[in-house]
């Protein structure tokens, strides 16, 4: 396989997570009876610009399907996430109802419905039809289809130039990189500011992150190798920012290469020393992460061995795809975790890819009134915990198995 970005022969391995079907392919009661498709989960590292990347065996559409279940505003946290987000961009770049914001990757609506509150025009750009069914239905417009510089020019031909491009946590998800970013690039006003957030690389290796990593994500991103990509497609970056989303993320500030109406904030400075200075540009950083993950996943299963022999009652929060990750390269399947539960009814009543774990709403854990719950979206740990405080009445305790199990 060849770098996605530079073309270079890929030959170091960062991890093998085995195989296992698309992440959010869940099953339904027609398709549990049919043979799901299952690809390798093999990630390797560029040793030219250091991109790190998901092996090739499918494309998008294969992942990001009409029924796609992920909808963003089902997380309380996030959802005040995007307000915020929301409320700083129009203080700082002085938007109001002459601007433009454009997100790509809109989802179900979470972010934009945020400025159109604040009477900000904005468009939505989203591939998957059942979110962007949910965002219209929030009176934001959305072009239902995959973003790229051909997509950028047919909107600019139309006289949609953006003020404010935002793209949150999609950088990963899109195989071809190169002309993605080139689209923001065209998409921009000549002033114009692109901001992008995704994951850090520095934390998923720092904090054992591996069950992030899924077939959905084709690439994963340090301040290093997106400044390389950006400057080679006509954006440049000129602040960054560290944020505690998705177990520890960057948020950068691009403008286009032609503009230079923002100055470089030393934060880009900073941020690309530390990631020198932990390794990040040597096949050393990329050892032991593979040991460290199949420790974890040893622990887990140990747990959950346990708990069954002991007579315990355990349940899954969260039909997260991070959590299919983990129960997939563990071969978990429903003698050791009989159910998973979650708000999204979307989900609720399918079945967990792989494993084909039943989903289940909420109420099963009263009616269970489980010993443990599994918390699988830890990055929402706390948000959990809280919702689910009442399974202390019976003496009910949570559990995290990443970065390392904890019982709580």
């Amino acid at each position: 396989m060849k770098c996605r970005h530079c073309q270079a022969e890929l030959s170091l391995p960062l991890i093998d997570l085995g195989s296992a079907p698309p992440s959010n392919a869940y099953l339904n009661e027609q398709t549990l009876r049919m043979p799901e498709k299952w690809f390798p989960l093999r990630v390797l590292v560029c040793t030219e610009c250091w991109l790190v990347q998901t092996e090739d065996y499918s494309g998008a559409d294969e992942f990001f399907s009409a029924d796609y279940a992920y909808f963003s505003s089902f997380s309380t946290s996030w959802l005040k996430h995007a307000e915020d987000y929301a409320a700083q961009m129009k203080e700082r770049f002085s938007l109001d109802a002459a601007s433009r914001v454009i997100e790509v990757a809109a989802n179900d609506g979470y972010l934009l419905q945020y400025f159109k509150m604040l009477d900000i025009p904005c468009l939505g750009i989203e591939p998957t039809a059942s979110t962007a069914a949910a965002a219209r239905t929030k009176g934001i417009e959305v072009v239902e289809e995959f973003f790229g510089a051909k997509l950028a020019r047919a909107l600019v031909a139309q006289g949609k130039q953006a003020d404010l491009t935002t793209a949150n946590n999609v950088l990963a998800h899109v195989p071809d990189i190169n002309d993605f970013i080139a689209g923001f690039a065209t998409l921009l006003k000549p002033a114009g500011v692109a901001t992008f957030e995704f994951p850090h690389l520095m934390r998923l290796i720092a904090d054992n992150q591996f069950d992030t990593i899924y077939h959905e994500h084709f690439s994963y991103l340090s301040l290093t190798v997106i400044a390389r990509i950006f400057e080679l497609n006509g954006l440049s970056i000129f602040d960054v920012g560290e944020l505690p989303t998705h177990g520890g993320s960057l948020r950068v500030f691009a403008q286009r290469l032609d503009s230079g109406s923002y100055p470089v904030s030393p934060s880009i400075a900073e941020m690309l020393k530390r990631e020198d200075q932990a390794g990040m540009k040597t096949k050393a950083y990329y050892s032991g992460f593979q040991e460290k993950a199949d420790e974890t996943k040893d622990d887990f299963v140990s747990f959950l061995i346990e708990a069954k022999r002991a007579g315990k009652n355990v349940i899954a929060y969260g039909a997260a795809a991070k959590g299919n990750t983990l129960i997939n390269y563990a071969g978990i399947r429903t003698d050791l975790i009989p159910c998973v539960v979650d708000r999204n009814p979307a989900k609720q009543g399918k079945y967990l890819p792989g494993s084909r774990i039943p989903i289940e709403y909420e109420s099963c854990i009263l009616a269970e009134k489980p010993d443990y719950v599994v918390i699988m979206p830890w990055n929402i740990q706390e948000e959990v915990m809280g919702q689910l405080a009442y399974i202390r009445e019976w003496g009910g305790q949570f559990v995290t198995a990443v970065p390392k199990l904890e019982i709580i």
